[in-house]
């Protein structure tokens, strides 16, 4: 797999809003809920949740799209490029859509949501797979195994959930 440089940057379709991340995702991520779907125009939307003090928004000035609702869903007010989100109440990180940065080559979700709102033909490798969300005791869990796993460059195959 290859390896994230750090820091990195990266951008909406565009150019005009430009991003930087300075430190490692705590988790990298697919959801298959239908809200995704239909804001990625795709099965899935890819996450990789970056702590919010390692994120900036580097040029430009991204404004609030999808639903407009408590979980504030970033994108490019010229291309409209879904770029990152911040969950309500969560506030230690970003969820940036990995595929913004220059060079996203290094990305492989580890984890699977809302897999039961899947279209039954889309695959991942993730590692976990959740029927909704994990549980909020199990998050400790996973982005210790996949700190290990990303420090090595490897995803072990390991047991599902969900």
């Amino acid at each position: 797999m290859p390896s994230l440089n750090l820091p990195a940057e990266g951008g909406c379709r565009c150019g005009r809003v430009r991003l930087r991340i300075t430190a490692p995702p705590l988790l990298t991520m697919a959801c298959h809920c239908t809200g995704c779907q239909r804001m990625s125009a795709s099965a899935y939307s890819l996450s990789a949740a970056i702590p919010s003090e390692a994120f900036e928004v580097a040029q430009g000035e991204p404004v609030i799209g999808g639903l407009h609702g408590a979980s504030r869903h970033y994108f490019c007010p010229h291309c409209m490029s879904w770029m990152f989100t911040r969950p309500e109440g969560l506030d230690w990180f970003v969820n940036l859509r990995p595929t913004m940065l220059d060079d996203p080559g290094w990305f492989t979700p580890f984890i699977e949501t809302w897999t039961s709102e899947k279209l039954p033909w889309a695959t991942t490798p993730a590692v976990h797979s959740y029927a909704a969300l994990p549980a909020m005791e199990e998050y400790g869990e996973l982005t210790a195994e996949f700190a290990r796993a990303f420090a090595t460059g490897t995803f072990a195959t390991s047991g599902s959930a969900g």
